[in-house]
């Protein structure tokens, strides 16, 4: 039986949402590691240390809450362009981090999933993903999708690269691809689309995150960085997303009176 997360250090308890407002899906851009150590005249590295704290109390959070999933950008396919020493600290201690909590995780029903490329992505840092995966994969409480060497364009790229493949073996005929079955070739093709997109740090862009699936999320920018937030940012922006008239593309006239 899983057991409950740990308890807000502060007290603070989940606010009471009905289910129906409660996003399923929750996108995350974990950003302002870096502005947060340089603030405190420390190396860029001891921000992405700190931010671990931050996605452990995110995902207690998520579970109180009762959200599905998560999926949290941890490493994209343009952070190769930082410097070696970031790159080389952040690969090792993606590795450090799946082994400090995989056991808390793992006791809180969580079920671990890697979406990203291969290419280019450390060895070492794919067999502790793909080992996480499999020691997780029958948690039912909540997903956490680590997005590592993942890029939005990618995805849909290597998505279009196969499917255009399978046409060409004879697999699928080209007059039978819709959104539906494009799906089906995406990364994680059985989560549901993102409800919240959630990024900290003040910024308001996408950074080619989860481009597909978050065609109509709520947008939600807080001016936290990201070792500064806990469960209660989470749970202020799922309290903003509630507020929101989500309507798919379709509008109802409201007849002045």
């Amino acid at each position: 039986m899983p057991v409950k997360p740990y308890a807000h250090p502060n007290g603070a308890v989940a606010p009471t949402i009905p289910t129906q407002f409660v996003p399923r899906h929750v996108a995350v851009v974990m950003d302002g590691n870096g502005r947060w150590a340089n603030q405190r005249g420390l190396p860029r590295n001891e921000g992405h240390r700190a931010g671990e704290a931050a996605l452990l109390d995110v995902v207690a959070g998520a579970i109180e809450m009762g959200i599905d999933c998560v999926s949290a950008y941890a490493f994209s396919t343009e952070n190769w362009k930082r410097s070696i020493d970031e790159v080389s600290f952040i690969m090792k201690f993606s590795v450090d981090v799946l082994d400090r909590q995989l056991e808390t995780l793992n006791n809180w029903g969580v079920r671990i999933r890697w979406a990203g490329r291969r290419p280019k992505l450390w060895k070492s840092v794919i067999k502790r993903l793909e080992e996480c995966e499999e020691a997780t994969k029958n948690n039912t409480v909540c997903t956490l999708v680590m997005c590592v060497n993942y890029g939005g364009r990618a995805e849909i790229a290597d998505a279009a690269a196969a499917l255009a493949q399978d046409v060409a073996d004879g697999k699928l005929k080209s007059t039978s691809i819709n959104e539906k079955v494009f799906q089906k070739y995406l990364d994680e093709p059985d989560l549901p689309d993102v409800d919240l997109f959630l990024r900290t740090s003040g910024e308001q862009r996408f950074s080619n995150f989860l481009l597909w699936q978050s065609a109509y999320a709520e947008m939600v920018f807080m001016n936290v960085l990201w070792p500064d937030v806990d469960r209660t940012t989470l749970w202020k922006a799922v309290e903003e997303y509630a507020l929101r008239d989500r309507r798919y593309g379709g509008a109802v006239d409201k007849i002045s009176k």
